[in-house]
């Protein structure tokens, strides 16, 4: 989750009230992909509509809402069974989605599927299946390895934590690997890339198809959630650039079998988590040699003036504001710089828009 995306979603997500939905919904619902292990709600169809029912028979009002802190959303009704039901009056857009519940005013998750760290809590989430999806797939490929690392911190005197991938081969081989640096967004943790965004079957789906040449992908905490809306100008990310460059990168490459320069190592990131990169990516451009915005901003012929940068890749959903993108893009290229724009067809500030620009940008990194 970060900043911009609240705005997103009201304004694209938001469901009128559940009795609204029509005869018409398509009658084949199936349980979302997030559910909890035996449980039938939420549930899902083709058409991309989403129903729900809970069990509260004290309650008085159930709202469904889409990560909007309890702002419309979709208002159950209750059944003579004590329990709440109803379905989104539209479909919503492809991919994974936060939410949760508002029960006589309290916000709670859902019980029925599986909590996602968004919004700087705990979320409910649910899949509204893509056309697109086998990229992301999960599928009888050789598969990588999701560890979790602990490190210490001199800056901020604490003991921190990052999820690293290697690929199926690695340790195996002998090999050295390039490294990128993959940063959440705002309200996010170090978790959400392997978790919201299938950062690692991404990567497994793409190196069994022979469509890239194997890296590891670094995720920690970017240090985004003490930001406070109306305060984003003034967010430097020097805190963060300092536990990263200074602290992290070291310890990768001291423990893992990394190829420790700057044209082996790229930094890229999500809403909040591009616009850290940008800036760490400007004032240390002897660290990494490959940038990546996704719905994270841009970069002018100007700032990237003597930077020796090797890859530029700028991305978003074609709901966001793709044509300041594609046309930064076409500046840097009209500058000599080597660059490449994606915008994610149908989507917004979204996972499936981060999930499409990650299996895009990983192919064009390391070369």
């Amino acid at each position: 989750m970060n900043l911009t995306r609240k705005t997103l979603i009201a304004t694209a997500f938001l469901a009128m009230p559940a009795f609204f939905a029509t005869a018409e919904v398509k009658e084949d619902f199936v349980p979302s992909s997030k559910n909890q292990h035996g449980q039938e709600y939420p549930m899902v169809n083709s058409e991309g509509y989403a129903r729900f029912k809970v069990n509260a028979p004290e309650a008085n009002s159930v709202t469904v809402t889409l990560g909007l802190g309890g702002q419309g959303g979709t208002k159950l009704e209750k059944q003579a069974d004590g329990s709440w039901t109803g379905t989104t009056a539209g479909p919503m857009d492809e991919g994974f989605h936060y939410y949760h519940l508002i029960i006589d005013g309290a916000p709670v998750n859902d019980p029925g599927t599986n909590n996602y760290f968004g919004s700087c809590r705990w979320e409910s989430g649910i899949e509204i299946p893509a056309h697109d999806a086998d990229f992301y797939a999960l599928k009888n490929v050789p598969h990588g390895n999701v560890q979790q690392i602990l490190f210490h911190s001199p800056s901020t005197d604490s003991e921190r934590r990052a999820f690293v991938y290697t690929p199926p081969q690695y340790g195996k081989d002998g090999k050295r690997y390039p490294v990128l640096y993959l940063q959440h967004g705002w309200g996010e943790d170090e978790t959400a890339w392997s978790s919201q965004g299938h950062a690692n079957l991404i990567m497994d789906n793409l190196i069994a198809e022979g469509k890239i040449d194997p890296f590891i992908i670094v995720m920690t905490y970017g240090m985004t959630n003490d930001v406070k809306f109306g305060t984003i100008g003034q967010f430097t990310a020097k805190e963060f650039e300092q536990v990263l460059v200074d602290e992290l990168v070291p310890y990768i490459d001291a423990n893992f079998n990394t190829i420790a320069d700057r044209d082996h190592r790229a930094m890229a990131g999500l809403s909040m988590g591009g616009i850290e990169t940008k800036l760490i990516t400007l004032r240390r451009p002897e660290v990494f040699g490959y940038y990546g915005l996704l719905s994270g901003g841009t970069y002018s012929p100007e700032e990237l003036k003597d930077n020796g940068v090797k890859k530029v890749f700028v991305s978003c959903g074609s709901k966001e504001n793709p044509d300041r993108v594609t046309s930064s893009v076409d500046e840097l290229k009209k500058a000599g710089f080597d660059a490449t724009s994606y915008v994610s067809p149908g989507t917004a500030h979204e996972f499936l828009t981060w999930r499409r620009s990650l299996h895009e940008m990983a192919p064009l990194l390391f070369k």
